[in-house]
């Protein structure tokens, strides 16, 4: 069992940053990702990271901006926002999947066994 517990959502201008981070204990056997669900809408995959942290994957809208990446010895997982945009208001969640391989990235919502309760990201304009 892994309990998620996501931390350091508010509220930003456009063009500011955020960093969410996502504890996980015993979640080094796992590999993580990071949601998000605007008002009205499902719940969507943004970024994956591996379970050894090597690879990492995000959807085109966030490229360039967003990173995730994580600290194993910390048992945490961060979600690193940039240049942030009004459309990015959203609940963040983190959510983690079992992983036999340290490298394989995990794309569909399917896969993740365990979510933490979310953390509200609100970007004003």
């Amino acid at each position: 069992q892994v309990h998620l517990g996501e931390s350091g959502g508010g509220l930003v201008q456009a063009g500011g940053s955020l960093t969410l981070s996502c504890a996980a204990p015993g979640g080094t056997n796992y590999a993580m990702a990071w949601f998000r669900q605007a008002p009205g809408k499902e719940r969507e995959i943004q970024v994956a990271i591996s379970r050894n942290g090597g690879n990492t994957r995000s959807v085109d809208s966030v490229k360039g901006r967003f990173t995730i990446y994580r600290d194993n010895a910390k048992n945490t997982v961060y979600l690193q926002m940039n240049n942030l945009r009004p459309e990015d208001t959203a609940v963040y969640y983190c959510a983690a999947a079992r992983a036999t391989f340290g490298v394989t990235i995990y794309w569909t919502q399917s896969a993740y066994e365990y979510w933490g309760p979310g953390t509200q990201v609100t970007v004003s304009s």
